[in-house]
């Protein structure tokens, strides 16, 4: 039989790499078929890895910060004229540095539009359509800097608070229409993340990370589970971010300082 009359379909975005690409594993390992993107054309090999789990695979290469780039993504959803019975909006950017001195508006500016505009603008198509069939799984991909402000990471930090508290509005205003909204909370995780954010010479950036494979086992389980959130990764981690939800935000603020601040990597 025609997998696509047996099988379910999810989207992942961001899913050429990292939690992203582990998320796709998970989706391809539990039976679904997938609709993957990324910017770059390495989103094409990962399609190959899902593929070899057995899963049916169309890719969509475009960039989710601008709005073409999500619009495009959604015209790909409609075309494949399949449900989706969940998706991963999970692409994100980091921007690492001192707001006032060194970052580059033009980094942050982009941050802001594939981190929280990007996300809007796709679970505002995608969601009609789960609420009009009454089922479907949202999965966001926020992050234990939502939850203290992010020193070094503000505008980072800001962006996940923003994509905890709409996850959390959502699954609220969605409870009695069948579809479930869960935030994914990793930590550190040992990704292309703090590179590219310019985080190599601080402590964060230079510590052991989690692995991704595990943050998005647990995500994956969660989503599958219902539940509303899941801070992900290690013991560690869930610690810390239990932590953080209790301590005052001056107090949050001065460890998350410790961490990202530019050279602590060597103090």
């Amino acid at each position: 039989m025609n997998s696509s009359l047996t099988r379910p379909l999810a989207v992942v975005t961001g899913a050429s790499n990292g939690i992203g690409y582990e998320l796709g594993k998970q989706f391809a390992q539990n039976g679904f078929d997938l609709l993957v993107t990324a910017t770059g054309t390495s989103i094409n090999e990962a399609a190959q890895a899902f593929e070899e789990l057995g899963a049916k695979v169309e890719t969509v290469q475009s960039d989710l910060a601008t709005y073409e780039g999500v619009e495009t993504l959604y015209n790909k959803i409609k075309a494949m004229n399949r449900p989706v019975d969940a998706i991963a909006i999970n692409a994100g950017v980091g921007v690492g540095g001192d707001f006032a001195r060194e970052t580059k508006l033009e980094d942050e500016l982009n941050l802001i539009n594939l981190n929280v505009v990007s996300s809007v603008h796709l679970a505002k198509r995608v969601v009609k359509d789960m609420v009009e069939r009454g089922k479907g799984r949202i999965l966001f991909t926020s992050s234990i800097a939502a939850i203290m402000p992010g020193t070094f990471e503000a505008v980072y930090a800001a962006s996940k608070a923003f994509i905890q508290s709409f996850s959390e509005a959502l699954r609220n205003e969605l409870k009695d229409t069948g579809v479930t909204v869960t935030a994914l909370m990793p930590g550190p995780t040992d990704t292309n993340f703090f590179h590219r954010a310019g985080m190599d010479d601080t402590k964060v950036g230079a510590d052991k990370k989690d692995d991704p494979a595990e943050v998005a086992k647990q995500g994956f389980e969660a989503l599958m589970a219902g539940k509303d959130e899941i801070i992900a990764g290690s013991l560690k981690t869930k610690l810390q971010g239990m932590v953080s939800k209790v301590l005052p935000e001056t107090v949050n603020a001065e460890l998350h300082r410790s961490l990202s601040e530019p050279g602590s990597a060597s103090k």
